[in-house]
């Protein structure tokens, strides 16, 4: 079944462009268009898409408004359009509050430098939340606190789990033991600036070890997510900078556009930012983060990767698995897309299995 979708923009250039692009996926349905948050309101409720894309900046009724109208009354799929500023990133980060799960820089240049590319990018975001926020497709069943992991899960994809009925364990264990963790790495990407919040909120000031954050993120809303991230928490959160100290309590955030590793210096645990290279896909990577961290803290570490599309971070988990170190991951039920989780799941690398609202007490409570 296509995912249907409603466009929202203020221009009748972009809706049309826009909408073109979308129809030329036979998996998407572009079933009508608004030109303001009052008739994407409107139309919301009526019409019933499976997604909306919505633009952040419109008359009558801004996008942000609309946004919480919609997730109000008709709790629905949104993506926003964004311009790469820092009063962008702001405005984006206020509509992922107000209930929108992703988002896309609104000059499509700066998606990819290859059209093409940036066509088939705007494609697979919409037909990924479509079909996993959809509000007629069949509710996964509620997993247990602590889940097993489940390898028979598709790499970047959803199971019916109606079929699958036996139960599958993880064939390597690791236990988290008191005080043997020296370092969390958390690592996501579509739906992760509302998980990465939910997860930072529930630990307290005193948390004993230092915690690296990777996003998929654009260089220009990094700073200010980890402002935001840093103003609703009670640890310190910030944009990492080259040469920052790993620090009890302390969360660095991979600056968007670049890479980020840890390595040893005088003795010293420190961050190092550089530039990515050609054919590395994402920027930040979380493969190239945890791999990293793996060969720093063999058996010490904690991994947990949360939603996102796509495999990144599979491989780099791999590496902390096999040093002794447990990896958690985020349960289908609460992704908002279930890839990255997925990825490590099938690898049968998993130790827990957990919904969001328990990720962050279980770090308070575990390490």
């Amino acid at each position: 079944m296509a995912v249907r979708v409603l466009v929202v923009d203020d221009s009748r250039f972009f809706r049309r462009r826009v909408t073109e692009i979308l129809e030329a996926d036979p998996q998407i349905n572009v079933i009508d268009s608004a030109e303001n948050g009052v008739e994407a309101v409107s139309k919301a409720a009526r019409l019933k898409p499976d997604v909306i894309t919505m633009d952040v900046e419109m008359p009558v009724m801004d996008g942000i408004t609309a946004t919480r109208k919609i997730m109000a009354s008709h709790p629905t799929a949104i993506m926003m359009f964004s311009s790469l500023t820092t009063d962008g990133a702001r405005a984006t980060l206020d509509a992922l509050d107000a209930g929108a799960v992703d988002f896309l820089p609104k000059r499509f240049e700066d998606i990819s430098t290859d059209r093409e590319e940036a066509k088939k990018l705007l494609c697979e975001r919409v037909r990924a939340v479509g079909v996993r926020c959809s509000p007629v497709r069949p509710a996964t069943a509620p997993r247990s606190r602590l889940s097993p992991a489940r390898p028979d899960v598709p790499v970047g994809g959803t199971v019916d789990t109606a079929s699958k009925t036996a139960p599958v364990h993880t064939s390597i264990n690791c236990t988290l033991k008191k005080g043997q963790t020296k370092l969390v790495v958390i690592g996501t990407s579509t739906g992760g600036p509302v998980a990465l919040q939910n997860v930072l909120k529930q630990l307290p000031a005193t948390f004993p070890v230092p915690i690296i954050l990777v996003q998929h993120m654009p260089g220009s809303f990094t700073n200010a997510f980890a402002q935001r991230l840093n103003s609703t928490c009670a640890i310190n959160v910030r944009e990492a900078q080259d040469g920052d100290s790993l620090e009890a309590g302390l969360a660095l955030l991979a600056p968007g556009g670049q890479q980020m590793i840890v390595e040893k210096k005088a003795g010293r645990d420190i961050v190092r930012i550089t530039d990515s290279e050609p054919g590395q896909n994402y920027k930040p990577c979380v493969d190239i983060t945890f791999t990293s961290v793996a060969r720093l803290y063999p058996g010490s570490l904690l991994a947990v990767v949360l939603t996102g599309m796509g495999a990144d971070g599979r491989e780099g988990a791999k590496l902390i698995k096999q040093g002794g170190s447990p990896i958690w991951a985020q349960d289908e039920a609460s992704c908002v897309v279930y890839g990255m989780p997925a990825a490590v799941v099938s690898a049968g690398i998993v130790d827990q299995i957990m919904p969001l609202d328990d990720i962050g007490k279980a770090l308070a409570e575990k390490v």
